[in-house]
């Protein structure tokens, strides 16, 4: 017919696409009556628990969103913060020190091992939005790790690591961690950085014993 426009007045005039639009609204409703079904055979504490880790989930893409659009500066100060909470050195005073990003063969701070300072923990820090970590960065940081004569580092990233990094990593002597972004926001949900608490739940139950009578 050569029509000027093809929209969906036009369109519904046609028997096959009234029964594709059929079609998908069947498709559509079993789909929703699943979800219903599933959530219904839940107990309360699964419903409670699937809720919780859902909002988890958001909560750390948010944090990661957060982290990437925040400064070098504030990112390199954030993971020592990080690493203190994780029980390393102490406190922020004498445990962490913030090296700097450039001029530092690729060390981006330094932090105690313990509250002694028996030994010293050297962090890379990246702060990249999509970028993955290869192997040269990671060779890049034992080499600076061996120059400070050094043989154990923390290696951070907001993205995440190339197959070839990771493996790299266990064919090495030194003693290194890899934490990508979905570790990195789980690990500040879990010690409270960047986060604050808005409320929280007891779930109870009976206590049996208490109304065992002899």
């Amino acid at each position: 017919q050569n029509p000027k426009e093809i929209n969906l007045k036009f369109l519904w005039q046609y028997p096959e696409f009234v029964e594709w639009k059929n079609k998908a609204k069947k498709d559509r409703t079993k789909v929703s009556a699943t979800e219903i079904e599933t959530t219904s055979e839940q107990t309360p504490e699964e419903s409670i628990e699937y809720g919780y880790q859902q909002m988890r989930q958001d909560l750390a893409q948010q944090l990661l969103v957060q982290v990437k659009d925040a400064s070098p500066d504030f990112f390199e100060k954030l993971v020592v913060e990080l690493l203190v909470k994780m029980g390393y050195g102490g406190s922020l005073k004498d445990a962490g020190e913030v090296l700097g990003r450039t001029g530092d063969e690729g060390v981006d701070g330094v932090i105690k091992e313990d509250r002694l300072g028996l030994d010293t923990i050297y962090i890379q820090a990246k702060r990249w939005a999509n970028a993955s970590v290869g192997q040269p960065n990671i060779q890049q940081f034992v080499g600076a790790l061996q120059e400070k004569r050094a043989n154990k580092g923390v290696f951070i990233t907001t993205s995440h690591f190339s197959k070839h990094a990771q493996e790299s990593v266990g064919k090495i002597g030194s003693n290194i961690v890899l934490i990508d972004g979905d570790q990195l926001a789980e690990l500040m949900i879990d010690y409270n950085i960047g986060v604050s608490e808005v409320t929280s739940y007891e779930i109870k139950k009976i206590d049996y014993d208490y109304f065992a009578e002899d």
